[in-house]
């Protein structure tokens, strides 16, 4: 009987772990977890090895049986900061809206400057700023808040420059009916208009 009894407990403890992984492509963290009522002992035992939960980062795990996917490094860097407000930004932002075909050699987050001076895991590159991405500003993708398509190129102007990276994911989200040209003018500074019409004009009809 108390094997049964602890089999149940098992069981429901994986379906809770299922259902807070499943919103954010296989992942969740130690306080996801405790906070919808997995003791920690219980959630150390089921992050053993080859059990049910694997290890990515500190207090973040991946569920064994959900399928990988190619954006799991981007998932696992957010959810270790998404207590300090964490968004997806920069060329990281650029590939989880597809307007890039460049991966990244770190996962681009912003954090409101408030946050300065928290741990960062390695593989990351955290951008601090007084101006955090409004709700406006943001789109949500695998269970990410993400900056959305004008504030996400005006994040890699200022912090690359214009590059053909930028020319690129303007005739995309042109194109596929991301953005317009006049919220796109409204998210850039005075300077950069008159490229952003050559962009613009170079897309076409």
């Amino acid at each position: 009987m108390a094997k049964k009894v602890g089999e149940i407990r098992d069981r429901r403890t994986e379906e809770v772990l299922y259902e807070l992984a499943e919103a954010q492509g296989g992942y969740l963290t130690a306080q996801q977890a405790v906070d919808a009522g997995v003791p920690r002992s219980t959630l150390s035992y089921h992050a053993g090895d080859g059990t049910t939960l694997e290890r990515v980062g500190h207090a973040v795990y991946r569920l064994r049986r959900f399928p990988s996917t190619p954006h799991g490094h981007v998932i696992a860097a957010w959810l270790a900061l998404s207590r300090a407000d964490a968004v997806v930004s920069h060329v990281s932002a650029l590939e989880l809206l597809d307007l890039t075909d460049r991966i990244a050699d770190e996962v681009h987050i912003t954090l409101p400057r408030s946050k300065r001076g928290r741990t960062v895991p390695d593989g990351v590159k955290a951008h601090y700023t007084e101006h955090p991405p409004t709700r406006q500003e943001r789109r949500r993708a695998m269970g990410m808040p993400v900056t959305g398509v004008e504030r996400t190129i005006a994040d890699v102007i200022r912090a690359d420059g214009w590059t053909e990276q930028v020319d690129l994911a303007l005739r995309q989200a042109l194109q596929r009916g991301q953005t317009t040209l006049p919220r796109l003018s409204a998210s850039l500074p005075r300077t950069w208009q008159r490229r952003l019409q050559s962009a613009a004009a170079a897309t076409g009809p």
